[in-house]
């Protein structure tokens, strides 16, 4: 894993349970502000639908994968549901030389090892929701629109609780109970962090 990033800029972690809604603020946040940049994730998995490769994600073939694993080339990775994702070091860097804060849309295992690089500039925030039953009811509509099926339903609930319990590792815990006021909340701690970091 590499260790050496450097930048003034800031890296910003984003995280939930599946179907709590990061992809969504995510997109969001990037709309809203030109300063960010999001980290295009590698992953192993198939595209849904709605996904294009190379701008939802760079769908590569396992062996692939591997190969980037035993080269170092992954700032962080992790195997979810039996499928690799994992964000490319030289794509993170070229970000931030360019100007941009680098916004990561991952789980806790990929926040874990950003925070091993020791990159100084780093962000994290968790996404929670008001109960269980609403991720329940987001993961089924997902489906409708993706294409999963039932099982890749019960499996994103299965790890609910393990996702819940990795939320104290964050800096901040936003609740997605309204969209708009959640994102509101992010870019307020976005702010308030870059005011810091130019003081």
């Amino acid at each position: 894993m590499a260790n050496n990033l450097k930048s003034k800029k800031m890296i910003i972690v984003i995280s939930s349970p599946s179907g709590a809604g990061k992809s969504s603020i995510c997109k969001q946040l990037l709309k809203d502000d030109p300063q960010l940049n999001i980290s295009i994730s590698d992953t192993t998995r198939p595209p849904r639908k709605n996904e294009k490769n190379g701008k939802d994600y760079n769908f590569i073939e396992k062996d692939e994968f591997e190969s980037k694993i035993k080269k170092n080339e992954y700032i962080e990775y992790a195997n979810v549901f039996g499928n690799y994702y994992g964000s490319l070091y030289k794509d993170v860097q070229n970000s931030l030389d360019h100007g941009f804060d680098v916004l990561f849309d991952i789980d806790w295992q990929g926040s874990i090892q950003l925070k091993a690089s020791k990159f100084p500039n780093l962000l994290t925030i968790f996404i929670t929701t008001p109960s269980k039953e609403i991720i329940y009811e987001r993961l089924k509509l997902r489906a409708e629109e993706s294409g999963d099926n039932e099982q890749a339903i019960k499996k994103r609930m299965a790890m609910y609780e393990t996702e819940m319990s990795h939320q104290n590792e964050y800096e901040h815990i936003v609740e997605n109970d309204k969209f708009e006021q959640c994102v509101l909340k992010i870019k307020k701690i976005i702010l308030e962090a870059r005011s810091k970091l130019n003081s």
